[in-house]
């Protein structure tokens, strides 16, 4: 009777060290979770912040360089000139007469001002509106002309310039810079204004660039009344009809702040979301992703931990059923054992030898505890695999493809600005690189980095067998070479040095580097190296081409290829250099 009352004694001393096991094996589950969850939320906040912080700065310099960009108009004399001539006719029949007399004077200004700021591509139309708030020019002439003294671009325009994005009649989003035009700086009234026009090609590119946001992030700007201006991933036709009322937007224009967090966003879903304000220029830029697609990775992974439990449970719940029956005398040892695993001590084994039914119970109970500790393990292991999802987040993807590397350089830039101060030397790479950028772009070529007094580039779509890409990159090449007199007009004016530069340009296999949390590509490999390096073997304002690229591109007509050189690779081998020229008719 005694042993039957140890029996039962011990049934209940292993049923209770199993119940304690499970529930410490589902409380280490329980806190693992919700500790991942608050890691991973940190991990896609920090990430949607600096979006929202890169992107607000793209957004923020875009309408900055327009303000800058039409200032051109602004100070132009002769725009003054025929404004101050204009003006001063009343009679709208000979003010007629006179405007239509005047136009190509103004179109040649507004040509000049296309060319000063690159040739702006995405310009739709430019207007020049009297004081008497009459029509002076328009670049494209419109059927109804009206008086503009009582329209808001103007009442607003004639005091400041400013920046803005508007619905025009075409259904179709603009972006509408203006300016205020005075007669002399010093003046208080102005004489006129500047309306440029330009569609929102350059702010969707800032926008729609969805990369590193998963299926459901988006960025978007919000205007002070609190509409949605740009496109939305979810909602069609979602620019000015759009209302967002949400927590970052009301922070913004009530407090002028920041802010970043969970709430409902304008589809009433839960999103993380980090806002940039830009009260100054009356909008807000916002980054979100829904919460569900955050945290699917940790719900997936859960219900298959929540299952591996279930199974666990019912297999040493059967397990635990088996031993009970085999329990016999040494309870004792086989208790101690079961209490110290309760206590979270794992490592413990009976190893009792014996061949009877104690041997039996203690090589299964020993089992027991190997099992549950295995599964400690496996849950470690998953925890390890939770922070591999976060740290995917912040990993780069590489790709390798043949690819047209180009290098601009200075000649002598050291020379040049040794004698400048620091917003001189500042002023002097500005005007240079940024010059060459804008032509770059506007061959379809890929702007990676400055180096200095150097620009690094590259023209993506040379991967293939047509020339079409090619030809592009020559009469990039070539316009990047003609527009030094402009370049050295600008450094005239702002009494800087002039200078001369050279580009070499190679082809081959080039690695590509996409930072998740970034739009802007970097390129490394052989190619770029050798590219930088022959770019010295160049004579000044002149194009040159490694020994690959020229017999990819001996063929294309225009142009002639001279070789120059041989550039020294290794001791085996060399590479020919050739100079590139243009034909002329």
């Amino acid at each position: 009777m005694r042993f039957s009352n140890s029996l039962t004694l011990d049934k209940k001393l292993v049923t209770l060290a199993i119940f304690v096991s499970v529930i410490g094996i589902g409380v280490t589950i329980v806190l693992s979770f919700h500790y991942s969850n608050i890691i991973l939320e940190e991990r896609i906040m920090d990430q949607l912040l600096s979006e929202s912080t890169i992107r607000g700065d793209s957004v923020r310099s875009l309408f900055n360089s327009r303000l800058q960009q039409i200032q051109v108009i602004g100070t132009d004399p002769m725009i003054r000139n025929l404004i101050n001539e204009l003006n001063a006719i009343d009679d709208d029949s000979v003010l007629s007469e006179k405007i239509s007399e005047k136009r190509m004077d103004f179109l040649i200004q507004i040509q000049a001002f296309e060319t000063t700021i690159g040739g702006l591509n995405e310009l739709e139309n430019v207007e020049i509106i009297g004081k008497n708030g009459k029509d002076l020019f328009l670049l494209i002439n419109v059927k109804n002309k009206k008086n503009f003294l009582t329209d808001e671009k103007f009442v607003k325009g004639v005091m400041e310039p400013y920046a803005e994005i508007i619905l025009g009649k075409d259904g179709k989003r603009k972006l509408v810079t203006v300016t205020p035009i005075f007669d002399k700086p010093k003046d208080t009234e102005p004489i006129g204004i500047a309306i440029v026009t330009a569609n929102t090609q350059s702010i969707d590119q800032i926008l729609l660039n969805r990369f590193g946001l998963g299926n459901t992030g988006e960025a978007y700007l919000v205007n002070k009344n609190k509409m949605m201006i740009t496109e939305s991933r979810f909602i069609e036709n979602a620019p000015f009809h759009q209302i967002v009322d949400t927590p970052s937007v009301s922070e913004c224009f009530d407090n002028k702040k920041n802010f970043h967090g969970q709430y409902l966003d304008y589809r009433q879903e839960v999103i993380l979301g980090s806002s940039n304000c830009m009260y100054d220029l009356g909008l807000v830029l916002l980054v979100e992703i829904d919460d569900n697609e955050v945290f699917q990775p940790v719900k997936s992974l859960q219900e298959k931990i929540i299952v591996l439990g279930i199974v666990m449970t019912v297999v040493v719940g059967a397990a635990a059923f088996f031993l009970s029956k085999l329990i016999s005398r040494p309870i004792i040892k086989l208790r101690n054992a079961a209490n110290k695993i309760a206590g979270g001590d794992f490592d413990v084994r009976t190893n009792i030898s014996t061949r009877d039914e104690i041997g039996e119970l203690s090589q299964s109970f020993d089992q027991m505890a190997e099992k549950i500790q295995d599964s400690l393990i496996k849950i470690t292991e998953r925890e390890d695999i939770i922070k591999q999802q976060k740290n995917i987040l912040l990993q780069f993807s590489e790709y390798s493809s043949n690819y047209c590397v180009c290098f601009v350089d200075i000649v002598s830039s050291t020379k040049l600005t040794a004698k400048l101060s620091d917003l001189e030397t500042s002023k002097f790479y500005s005007i240079f690189l940024n010059s060459m950028a804008t032509i770059v772009t506007q061959y379809g070529g890929v702007v990676v980095k400055n180096i200095g007094d150097a620009l690094l580039y590259y023209f993506p779509k040379t991967d293939t067998d047509d020339m079409g890409p090619f030809e592009n990159m020559l009469k990039c090449s070539m316009e990047m070479l003609e527009s030094r007199v402009k370049i050295n007009e600008r450094m005239t004016l702002e009494r800087l040095p002039e200078i001369s530069y050279r580009i070499s340009a190679t082809f081959g296999p080039v690695r590509v580097a996409i930072v998740a949390t970034s739009t802007i590509d970097d390129i490394f490999g052989a190619t770029v190296n050798t590219c930088a390096k022959i770019n010295t073997l160049a004579s000044p304002n002149t194009l040159i081409i490694g020994e690959s690229l020229y017999n990819k591109i001996k063929g294309v007509k225009g142009y002639s290829f001279e070789k120059i050189t041989e550039y020294d690779i290794d001791l085996e081998n060399k590479l020919g250099v050739y100079l590139v020229k243009q034909k002329t008719d």
